[in-house]
């Protein structure tokens, strides 16, 4: 069968190799990584991981045994610089090159930097791998305070997780609400409550202009002309796709790389799959980058099937999770274009709420607070294309299955 390589050894990349030996491929499989370690989980990274809840070895995809029972050649600590579909070859860093038949390019997404003075200081982080959750560790006691600028949901995780260990957390966010980029108003609002009944102090629109140090505290400067001191800061703004070896190859590339219902980029041969794909969801009729363990997982093993000859066409409902505190909010759909919102419980009391998302008379998607019940028929709901009645589904004394057509 040939050479098969996958650049990238995230969730997606060791799914991915993994699948493609399942799927009968008898030839080489080779995995690029830049990082040292073996493949890992990266969503408990800003939760058990950086609480200690969880070693390393926790977190691991598969133990390293796996990937030898499999005959996969993990190639950990390699960094790729080109890709050269013309003779169908990559090139490393150490100027190695190495051929292939088959390339999937599971590169994953990058933290993006704020662009500010002193951002460069050795005590302001980010987190996207291991090794900024261990330099994150190093700062942590019960007297330290931290700075966290970016109210997504990697500053809210790391935030709660923070907080657990006795460090005074605030939150700066830019933005008018945290989670204004990802959710409704009724979610920022739930979160923002929880935050400061847990002593966490968050603070909105206010856009960091610079970070100076003292010495001993660093202090954020906003456009306000406000000062926030910490010891340590941590940056969470988002990820941006890493899809310039794609670019420099002449593949397609949109917000990530473009591909088909089969994680096939322009070049039949070339894959790409989960943070760093951009693909065609039928569902919502738009593209899409998913930055999420599911689809990650659900496309490494189509690309796997479709190289081995079993095509099968990628139309998954996107879904999510997040973990603070003692809250599980777990997400189906995708909430953008809503006009219409129906809740069942209190999200101005308790800690168990649903938010259904409706586009005049269709059902779009839910937002499930400690409430696995609506999750799944919500996901159920929309994998099947069901008509919800709007008013029986916000009657609390109504069963969720009442509001489905007869």
């Amino acid at each position: 069968m040939g050479r098969a390589i996958c650049i990238g050894a995230s969730h997606a990349g060791a799914q991915f190799t993994l699948s493609l030996r399942q799927s009968g491929w008898d030839g080489d499989i080779i995995l690029f990584g830049e990082e040292p370690e073996l493949p890992y989980h990266r969503p408990p990274l800003s939760k058990d991981f950086m609480s200690n809840a969880r070693s390393f070895d926790d977190i691991l995809i598969r133990p390293a045994e796996v990937y030898k029972k499999a005959d996969i050649d993990m190639r950990l600590g390699s960094r790729v610089v080109n890709v050269s579909p013309q003779d169908k070859s990559i090139e490393l860093s150490n100027g190695e090159t190495w051929q292939y038949d088959k390339l999937v390019m599971a590169t994953g997404a990058r933290a993006r930097k704020l662009p500010l003075e002193g951002a460069d200081h050795k005590r302001v982080y980010y987190l996207r791998s291991k090794s900024d959750v261990d330099a994150i560790k190093s700062e942590i006691a019960p007297d330290k305070s931290a700075l966290i600028i970016g109210g997504g949901y990697i500053g809210l995780e790391t935030a709660a997780s923070l907080h657990k260990q006795g460090v005074k957390v605030t939150v700066l966010e830019a933005m008018d609400r945290i989670l204004q980029r990802v959710t409704a108003p009724v979610m920022s609002n739930f979160y923002k409550r929880i935050h400061r009944e847990e002593g966490i102090n968050i603070v909105e629109s206010e856009v960091a202009v610079g970070i100076e140090s003292d010495g001993k505290t660093l202090s954020v400067h906003t456009a306000k002309g406000h000062h926030f001191s910490a010891d340590f800061i941590i940056i969470g703004i988002g990820v941006l796709p890493n899809m310039e070896l794609a670019a420099d190859a002449g593949l397609c590339v949109g917000n990530g790389i473009e591909i088909n219902e089969f994680c096939q980029s322009s070049d039949p041969d070339i894959y790409a799959i989960g943070d760093v794909s951009w693909h065609h969801n039928s569902i919502y009729d738009t593209h899409l980058r998913l930055e999420s363990l599911p689809n990650a997982t659900e496309q490494a093993k189509i690309a796997a099937a479709h190289i081995c000859g079993k095509p099968k066409p990628y139309n998954s409902l996107p879904w999510f999770w997040s973990d603070q505190f003692d809250l599980k909010l777990q997400i189906a759909g995708l909430f953008q274009g809503y006009d219409n919102i129906v809740l069942r419980g209190n999200p101005e009391a308790g800690r168990q709420f649903s938010a259904f998302y409706f586009k005049g008379d269709r059902f779009l998607a839910v937002d499930a607070v400690n409430d696995p019940k609506s999750f799944m028929f919500a996901r159920m709901a929309l994998t099947k294309g069901h008509v919800l009645n709007r008013a029986v589904l916000a009657d609390q004394g109504q069963d969720l299955k009442n509001s489905l057509p007869d």
